[in-house]
C-alpha cells in the first residue's frame, strides 16, 4: 500500500486527523475511545447557536472530508482500514443525532449515552448492510459502514426516546 514520493507533512496531518487527534492510538478499544469524541463534538457545535442549516452544512463537510482523511491516514499507516483511524466513528455521530438536529431537540446525557451505546453495538456487530459497506474501497468503506451504523443508531435512539416520552 505504501506509495513512493509521499509527502511527510500530509501523512502526519492525515494521521493526526484520522486518529482523532491521536486517540486512535489507545492501546485497547480505539474505536470505542474515538466514539467518545462524537457526542461532545455534536453537542458543542449545537451550543454555538448556529442556525440548523449551518449545523447541517458543518456536518456535511465534516463527513465529506472524512473519505480523503481516512484514505490518506490508512495509506500513511500502510494498512487497510487500520483500527487507529477513528475519524469515521467520530463523524458518524452527526448521523446518530441528526433527528435531534432537525427537530431542535437537545442532546441530553441520556441521549448521548444511549447514542454511544447503540452506536458501539451496531459498529461492532456490523449487521447487514453495514458489513457490506466496509468492503467499499479506501476511505469510502471506512466511512460508509460507520455512517450506516449511525443510521441504525439514530432510528433506535429516536424510537426509544419517543417511547420513553410517551409512556414514562
Amino acid at each position: 500500500m505504501q506509495e513512493t514520493n509521499r509527502n511527510p507533512l500530509i501523512d502526519r496531518l492525515s494521521i493526526v486527523l484520522g486518529t482523532g487527534l491521536g486517540i486512535g492510538f489507545a492501546p485497547v478499544a480505539p474505536g470505542t475511545f474515538g466514539s467518545l469524541l462524537g457526542p461532545p463534538l455534536v453537542w458543542g457545535v449545537l451550543q454555538t447557536g448556529l442556525p440548523v442549516t449551518a449545523v447541517l452544512a458543518f456536518a456535511a463537510v465534516f463527513i465529506a472530508v472524512g473519505i480523503p482523511i481516512c484514505t490518506a491516514a490508512s495509506a500513511a499507516l500502510d494498512k487497510h482500514d487500520p483500527g487507529q483511524v477513528v475519524y469515521d466513528e467520530i463523524a458518524a455521530f452527526w448521523i446518530v443525532f441528526l433527528p435531534h438536529i432537525l427537530l431542535g431537540k437537545p442532546i441530553g446525557w441520556l441521549a448521548a449515552i444511549g447514542g454511544f451505546v447503540f452506536f458501539r453495538v451496531f459498529d461492532i456487530a456490523k449487521p447487514w448492510p453495514v458489513s457490506r459497506l466496509e468492503k467499499l474501497p479506501d476511505g469510502s468503506g471506512i466511512m460508509a459502514d460507520d455512517l450506516a451504523a449511525g443510521v441504525f443508531t439514530a432510528v433506535c435512539l429516536f424510537a426509544l426516546e419517543e417511547v420513553v416520552v410517551r409512556y414514562f
